[in-house]
């Protein structure tokens, strides 16, 4: 007997042992291995499929559309300090593995990455602007005061710990920067090494285009951009990208 035909009579045997059959009813579409529950819940699922297509990227620019319910629910709750953690955690796994020299830098975003606006967003939402429109508002108030993320505060004290030089890059503007620091350190951040915000230069630029050109420019300082955290695939993607790279989540906003 042949290979072939050794083969052909090997995958027979297996698909008659299996149950299989050699009428039409066998050539028919196989039943789903998971049935989702019908009725109940289906706005739900469709929320959770939406959740993980925005935080791979694959959804593109996107606003809250029928899950801005969801969203806030999310945002708002222990799922997203749960999802921030294991993020942080991902990221003070890489840290301690490289062995850190003058060099070494690591790049945080300040809003919705050091800095919580849910709460302020959350306001925002309860006046019916919609989490969606959070993006567009303006912190340029003299009394605005955000709270830390409790994820990114403990990575940032380990990242400073461990000998990394620390930028900050914010799409805030210049004119923010005193009350940027003074938040900043309030609630517990202080010692970075650069503090970079927008100019009136900057302003017609998109986010990537901007912290990209920001990135090169530590990268021609001499550095080497080992880590970069972010809640936006903007503060990551681009040029001049890190080593590593960790998105913090944000169902919030969208920024390109």
């Amino acid at each position: 007997m042949s290979a072939m035909a050794f083969m052909q009579c090997l995958v027979m045997c297996i698909f008659l042992i299996s149950g299989g059959t050699t009428t039409a009813a066998a050539t028919s579409r196989p039943e789903p291995i998971i049935e989702l529950p019908a009725g109940v819940g289906e706005d739900h699922w469709y929320c959770e499929s939406w959740k993980l297509a925005v935080e791979n990227n694959n959804a593109g620019p996107w606003d809250q559309e029928t899950c801005e319910d969801f969203a806030k629910s999310y945002m708002t709750d222990y799922r997203y300090l749960s999802d921030s953690m294991a993020v942080a955690s991902y990221a003070r796994e890489y840290a301690v593995s490289v062995n850190v020299t003058h060099r070494d830098a690591w790049i945080f975003d300040i809003d919705d990455t050091l800095l919580s606006r849910v709460s302020y967003c959350d306001e925002l939402s309860v006046k019916s602007a919609g989490f969606k429109n959070c993006k567009n508002s303006s912190l340029d108030d003299d009394d605005f005061d955000l709270p830390s993320l409790p994820a990114s505060l403990q990575l940032y004290k380990t990242i400073q710990k461990l000998g990394f030089k620390i930028f900050l890059i914010s799409e805030r503007k210049q004119s923010q920067l005193n009350n940027t620091v003074k938040n900043l350190c309030k609630v517990g951040y202080n010692n970075w090494d650069k503090l970079i915000l927008r100019d009136t230069c900057d302003e017609d630029k998109s986010s990537l285009v901007f912290k990209s050109e920001k990135r090169i420019e530590v990268v021609e300082e001499g550095y080497i951009l080992q880590g970069n955290c972010g809640d936006q695939w903007s503060d990551l993607l681009g040029y001049a990208t890190a080593v590593r790279s960790f998105k913090f989540p944000n169902l919030m906003y969208y920024t390109k």
